[in-house]
């Protein structure tokens, strides 16, 4: 087992290693570092404090999850909001149903929420073949402890060898606890899955030093093998009323309810066009719209299109547009039917996020923009007045 050791013998009592440590699991006790291991996640910050004195080591070890031959099955995390199943769950469950096929085992999802009961048939009629339910009114609002410490509960209980997650803020809050507790590696923002048939490996693939290369990771050793997925990387699976599967509904003692932090108020962000996640036509724009005043042009032609309004990372970073709306490798992966980029010259941050859509047209004053490389029709002029030309003709069109 990995862990850390205190060489007392070479401490000097300089308490360096405690004040370094960001977590505050290191108390000096009688001038020596006394380490609180349900806090420590063993990040070195301690052991690059006393780099001098050497009294401080992290020993990590490699060990093979015990049994794990009998951990079988593929799941997939349900995300719901609002009792509202969202569509990236059955994004993953289309391609959980694929994997599940090619490894003989069934699917199983875990849903959990409040009043979303009547929500786990969806579900089946989606590709699953189990879904766990767990109902309570403290799980209407995400809480990572709880959704975290639920989902841990019951992946040690029923061993599935593959669990995916959405890459959603709520689904990267509840899976890194999962990895944690469970002490075994996630692979993040996925943008292919398979499986090796011989081996039972997932085959996680997804982008690398900026999207630069793609790189396939495996876990050999330890189960389950946990992966998020980016919302519309993968096609939704198409439901089947004639599906049957086995619905559980789970119950849980009070402790696992437990949590740190409360929902006070839950304020939706008001906006009058259409979620970028959701859109079939895309108006992004980036630094070069030049400020906050002018996305509403974005918005107007948007508007006229029934479609959303996304940003490069450029424009949320000035604080033009809010956070929602950013597509690239930190913000959202989108793949409408029409993207059209605004002043974004394309960096390759942007491009991951939204070089699947079906048509790209981009807006450029620079001919040697990188968002044309990758644009199916460029038009080299000033934003400024070509988008305003765009929603007059469209108005007149449409």
């Amino acid at each position: 087992m990995s862990g850390i050791t205190v060489y007392k013998d070479k401490c000097t009592g300089c308490s360096l290693c405690a004040k370094a440590c960001p977590f505050d699991a290191i108390t000096m006790v009688d001038k020596k570092p006394v380490i609180d291991l349900d806090k420590c996640t063993l990040c070195s910050s301690c052991v690059e404090a006393c780099r001098k004195f050497g009294a401080v080591e992290i020993i990590r070890t490699t060990t093979q999850t015990p049994d794990i031959e009998k951990y079988k099955g593929v799941w997939v995390f349900a995300q719901q909001r609002k009792g509202v199943v969202q569509p990236v769950t059955y994004e993953l469950l289309g391609k959980a149903r694929e994997l599940a096929d090619k490894l003989k085992v069934d699917v199983t999802c875990v849903l959990l929420g409040h009043n979303i009961k009547d929500k786990a048939q969806d579900l089946i009629f989606r590709g699953a073949d189990k879904v766990y339910v767990v109902d309570h009114p403290k799980l209407e609002h995400l809480l990572e402890e709880p959704y975290a410490r639920i989902v841990s509960n019951l992946i040690r209980k029923h061993r599935p060898e593959i669990f995916l997650c959405p890459a959603t803020s709520v689904g990267r809050s509840v899976i890194s606890r999962v990895a944690v507790q469970l002490r075994v590696g996630l692979t993040a923002d996925c943008t292919g899955l398979d499986v090796n048939v011989d081996e039972r490996y997932l085959m996680q693939t997804r982008p690398a030093f900026g999207g630069s290369i793609m790189a396939t990771i495996l876990s050999k050793h330890h189960r389950p093998q946990l992966a998020t997925v980016r919302h519309k990387v993968m096609k939704e699976a198409s439901a089947d009323p004639s599906r049957k599967g086995v619905i559980e509904v789970v119950e849980f003692d009070n402790t696992f309810f437990i949590s740190r932090t409360k929902v006070l108020n839950v304020v939706d962000e008001v906006t009058s066009t259409v979620n970028i996640g959701e859109a079939n036509i895309i108006v992004a724009g980036g630094r070069a719209m030049g400020g906050k005043e002018n996305f509403k042009m974005l918005e107007d032609l948007a508007k006229v299109l029934n479609g959303a309004v996304g940003a490069s990372r450029a424009a949320v970073d000035e604080g033009w547009v809010p956070y929602s709306h950013q597509v690239g490798q930190t913000g959202k992966t989108v793949c409408p039917t029409i993207y059209i980029a605004c002043g974004i010259s394309g960096q390759i941050q942007h491009l991951v996020g939204m070089q699947s859509s079906d048509v790209i047209i981009a807006i450029n004053r620079d001919p040697a923009a990188p968002i044309f490389n990758v644009a199916n029709y460029g038009i080299v002029g000033d934003v400024f007045e070509i988008v305003p030309l765009l929603t007059k003709r469209f108005q007149e069109v449409l």
